[in-house]
């Protein structure tokens, strides 16, 4: 008879979580040659849940950039589909790319290049690390993460936290995803800063697959129905004009800008300053705290789900300050070097544009395509 230790019984079950963390390590272990070409050898030795030791083997000056970022509650939604039917995809494949490229893509704003991630899954239970097709998916997706990265996953955590993680029903069990990406600045004079930024400036707008984990709570709130909201009858099986459903629309993966940015700096184009389409939306054109207007003129063609979101009445100023609306990443440069950063992106496999330019005046951002509406800055 095997015995159920009283820690087991209080939530927290080493004998379902080790399994996790091994299968994780051996993610690891394929990982580990990806930094080389940024002139980074991990120590193969120290690939444990304890951390990570490596070296720079380059002779460059050199600064390290390090970013920390969560996944949000793409996976509330991933972990209701899967119960529902348990047959059908997992999601966990995307939702281990996603968690990994919120911090890559945010690392990648000073000019540095990921060559180390660690990630922490935190679960409401120790019985949702013992799913082996969840953790074969989620290891998959980290893989393919630091694969299109050029980084090595070094290590993470892996806690049951029954009194702390409580997924809102009907999903029953949830983990809470996040990861550190580590990333090098070589030569320093790489390293962007956003100081450069000068009205005259060109914005060059990099497409988005979609949502990009930016804005699922108010996905959520559609489609289940809060606060007086009446929820879709299908829910996150309801189909959009294409034929796919809400729930495979919210995982399309993340890209990753890496391979262009990559491109970039190694062509010694002089970037003003580089900004992820997350987090606020359209509206974080106005991140910087001098009086700089954005001024939008063109935009590439908006994702189908952001458009329903519209027609369920999703205001548009909801969804430009929500979603990303087509636009994953913002490049700013000066006049003369557009159409280097247009070659590169068509190069690497990642459509851009030139949407609009930086002026003096109001900070926030007009956005052109409606009617040169104001969108304010974040925070306001």
């Amino acid at each position: 008879m095997t015995r159920t230790s009283e820690y087991a019984a209080a939530g927290v079950d080493y004998s379902k979580i080790e399994p996790f963390k091994d299968a994780m390590i051996e993610v690891a272990k394929k990982t580990i040659n990806f930094p080389k070409r940024r002139h980074i050898k991990i120590d193969p030795d120290l690939l444990h849940a304890h951390g990570a030791v490596y070296e720079y083997t380059g002779n460059d000056r050199y600064a390290t950039c390090v970013t920390l970022e969560g996944l949000g509650n793409e996976n509330w939604i991933a972990e209701l589909l899967y119960a529902r039917n348990p047959e059908g995809p997992t999601y966990h494949d995307c939702i281990a790319y996603d968690t990994a490229m919120m911090a890559v893509n945010d690392c990648l704003a000073q000019g540095a290049l990921p060559f180390l991630y660690m990630d922490e899954v935190a679960a409401s239970d120790s019985d949702w690390f013992a799913n082996k097709r969840r953790a074969k998916d989620f290891g998959f997706g980290l893989y393919r993460a630091c694969r299109d990265a050029g980084m090595a996953l070094g290590g993470g955590e892996s806690p049951a936290y029954k009194y702390l993680v409580n997924p809102r029903p009907p999903v029953k069990s949830a983990a809470v995803f996040s990861g550190c990406v580590a990333g090098i600045i070589a030569p320093i004079e790489n390293k962007i800063t956003g100081r450069l930024l000068q009205p005259g400036d060109r914005i060059i707008g990099v497409r988005s697959s979609g949502i990009h984990a930016n804005g699922i709570s108010l996905i959520i709130r559609r489609v289940m129905g809060e606060e007086g909201l009446k929820g879709l009858p299908d829910e996150f099986d309801t189909r959009l004009p294409s034929g796919m459903t809400i729930g495979q629309s919210v995982h399309i993966p993340t890209l990753c800008y890496v391979p262009l940015i990559e491109r970039l700096l190694m062509l010694r184009v002089s970037i003003h300053a580089l900004l992820p389409g997350t987090g606020d939306g359209v509206g974080k054109l106005g991140f910087d705290k001098r009086p700089f207007l954005s001024r939008i003129h063109s935009w590439p063609e908006v994702p189908e789900l952001f458009l329903y979101m519209r027609e369920l009445g999703v205001s548009l100023m909801d969804c430009l300050k929500t979603f990303n609306w087509g636009v994953g990443y913002y490049i700013f440069v000066a006049k003369s070097d557009v159409n280097t950063v247009l070659d590169a992106a068509e190069q690497t496999g990642l459509p851009a544009m030139e949407v609009g330019v930086v002026e003096e005046g109001r900070r926030g951002t007009v956005f052109g395509p409606e009617g040169d509406l104001f969108i304010p800055p974040p925070g306001e």
